[in-house]
């Protein structure tokens, strides 16, 4: 057997000592058919009908950055799912909030994943905020063959910047572009509502449980003119998912703490319906 295909054990030696941090390059050596861009797709007849994800918010606040996600998928003018999670941690301090085509972006998701634990374990150290960014940006950009044919992922990436001591919300095209958002952001079918509602009640003071509020009133708002955003459901019991990143990492709110974010919000509303209101200077 010739050394470059040599094995120990089941596995090639090649898959024993990576030559590369990244794990998609890894990927794109060995088995380059894995990799969700390099898949080939039949002849399309009109439109696609696959569950889309819909509304991401993000905002900011001195010691970290909330990122936060409503439950409803879509198919079409159908409701797909009332309870999907779109929002997961990428790693200790940082997270990704999904929009676009729900099967791909919780794929791009999971190789996203991979792919920073691939690079700590193989340099020994975590890639910074910024160096995280780009590589989702890099595997945006993959997907992109796929999003020209109507299946786009586009997510919310947010992180707790432990070289800056801050939290911060980085946003994408569907070509991999990507801008750093200051104080918060949205992305999805409802995003227009929800940043029209947090550019009016956003300041860079708010405490961590103001955030919350915010983020959760956003939500709210995008769902109250967004057919495809699906708001708190109190029947049911689904309530939006509500992630918090600070220094001292990564934590999601449990459905106690959500559901009374939500439901403090909803009181709220029958009293003023259209929410809150800002000053007028």
């Amino acid at each position: 057997m010739e050394a470059n295909t040599r094995s120990t054990g089941r596995l090639p030696a090649a898959f024993l000592t990576p030559g590369s941090s990244s794990f998609m390059d890894f990927l794109s050596d060995h088995s380059p058919e894995i990799l969700p861009g390099n898949r080939s797709l039949p002849p399309l007849q009109g439109a696609v009908e696959a569950p889309h994800g819909t509304t991401i918010v993000a905002a900011s606040f001195p010691g970290g950055v909330v990122l936060a996600g409503d439950r409803r998928a879509t198919m079409g003018n159908m409701i797909a799912q009332r309870d999907i999670e779109k929002v997961f941690p990428a790693d200790e301090y940082s997270a990704v909030g999904i929009a676009g085509t729900a099967g791909l972006a919780v794929e791009m998701v999971k190789l996203f994943q991979l792919e920073l634990e691939h690079f700590e374990k193989v340099e020994g150290a975590t890639l910074s905020l910024e160096g995280k960014a780009n590589r989702l940006s890099t595997m945006i950009r993959s997907n992109l063959a796929m999003a020209m044919q109507g299946l786009a992922v586009v997510p919310l990436f947010a992180g707790y910047d432990v070289d800056r001591e801050k939290g911060r919300i980085f946003s994408y095209d569907v070509t991999g572009g990507r801008s750093e958002e200051h104080g918060y952001a949205a992305t999805g079918s409802g995003s227009v509502f929800a940043r029209g509602s947090m550019k009016k009640l956003y300041r860079n003071d708010l405490t961590e449980e103001q955030t919350l509020t915010l983020v959760v009133q956003a939500l709210y708002d995008a769902a109250d003119d967004d057919s495809a955003t699906g708001g708190p459901d109190v029947a049911r019991r689904i309530y939006p998912i509500v992630t918090v990143i600070t220094d001292e990492g990564f934590r999601k709110l449990a459905d106690t703490e959500s559901s009374e974010i939500a439901r403090a919000i909803l009181e709220r509303r029958l009293e003023q319906p259209d929410g809150p209101r800002a000053a007028l200077l």
